[in-house]
């Protein structure tokens, strides 16, 4: 099978969460699972709060199922959200 690309929002409890923490913990648990190159951006929500949007490989012999599970329950995260999931080519 091939590569697919993933991107992920995932919403931090509250303004005062610490981002660096959840991009760490985030980053881990997408390497440990399987997907590679695993890259972020921060996107302002409201009154201070920012939502970070995670993007990385992953192979499409995989469930993303249990990734979402585990990132769903790290600390201070509120809830995430798979935005896009698309082949990747190249």
């Amino acid at each position: 099978m091939g590569i697919a690309a993933v991107k992920i929002k995932i919403l931090p409890t509250s303004p005062e969460a610490d981002l660096e923490r959840i991009k760490e913990t985030v980053k881990d648990l997408v390497e440990s699972s399987g997907g590679k190159n695993c890259k972020f951006e921060e996107e302002p929500i409201a009154f201070g709060l920012k939502a970070l949007i995670a993007f990385f490989a992953w192979s499409e012999d995989q469930e993303l199922e249990n990734l979402e599970n585990a990132l769903a329950d790290v600390e201070d995260v509120s809830s995430i959200q798979v935005v896009d999931m698309r082949r990747a080519f190249g």
